[in-house]
C-alpha cells in the first residue's frame, strides 16, 4: 500500500474500505463547519456512502495506471482528512487537486506538509504537466495553500459552485512542472530521475 510518511505526526496513505466508519465519524464530526465550503456533505448520510466513496477512489487505480488519486490524512494514527486529485485530464495531463480537514485537526501545519507531497507526486509520479486547485473566492484559509507554494492565480469562475442556499465563486489557481522545478531546485533531478525510469 503506497504510504508518504511526512513526520512523526503525519502520514499519507491510500484510503481502504475499513476507513469507511473513521471518514464517515469525520465527515458528521466536522459537518457544519464544512458545510461553509464543501457543497457534497448532504450527500453522506450512513456509513455505507462513505463506503462507496472509499470504494470509487479505489476505483480510481485503474484511471491512473495503479497510482492512488486521493489519499486519507493521517494526524497522529488517526484519520484527519483527505487530499487527493478530484480530475485527471490526460489530453492535457493536468490535475485538479481538492483536500478538507476535520475541524479539531485545524491549525496544526498538516494540510500545508500534505499539499507539498501531493504537488510533488502529481508531477513526479502521475507525470503531470499542471495541477490546479479551485477555491471558492472568499474562502481565505483554502487559497493561502496554493498561494503559499508559488500557484499563479489565473481567473476566476462566476458561480461556479452551488453551496446549499447560494453560488460560489471559484478562483482558479495553476502551477506547472518548470514552475514547480524552478521554485523546488531539490525536486528537479529526483522527478527527472523518475522520469528516465
Amino acid at each position: 500500500m503506497l504510504e508518504y510518511k511526512l513526520n512523526n505526526d503525519i502520514t499519507l496513505r491510500m484510503f481502504n474500505v475499513n476507513d469507511a466508519d473513521a471518514l464517515f465519524e469525520l465527515t458528521m464530526a466536522s459537518k457544519p463547519y464544512l458545510r461553509e465550503w464543501l457543497g457534497w456533505l448532504d450527500y453522506i448520510e450512513s456509513v455505507e456512502d462513505s463506503k462507496r466513496n472509499i470504494e470509487g477512489r479505489i476505483k480510481g487505480l485503474i484511471e491512473t495506471g495503479g497510482f492512488p488519486k486521493s489519499f486519507a490524512v493521517i494526524y497522529k494514527g488517526v484519520l484527519a482528512g483527505t487530499i487527493g486529485f478530484n480530475e485527471i485530464d490526460r489530453g492535457i495531463q493536468c490535475g485538479t487537486i481538492g483536500y478538507w480537514l476535520g475541524q479539531e485537526f485545524q491549525g496544526n501545519g498538516i494540510m500545508s506538509q500534505a499539499l507539498e507531497t501531493i504537488i510533488e507526486y502529481g508531477f513526479r509520479d502521475l507525470k503531470l504537466n499542471k495541477i490546479e486547485i479551485r477555491v471558492a473566492t472568499e474562502n481565505v484559509k483554502s487559497r493561502a495553500l496554493p498561494e503559499r507554494f508559488g500557484f499563479k492565480e489565473e481567473g476566476v469562475i462566476r458561480d461556479a459552485e452551488w453551496l446549499y442556499d447560494r453560488y460560489v465563486d471559484h478562483v482558479i489557481y495553476g502551477l506547472l512542472q518548470n514552475e514547480f522545478l524552478q521554485l523546488n531546485h531539490h525536486s528537479e533531478a529526483y522527478i527527472e530521475a523518475e522520469n528516465r525510469i
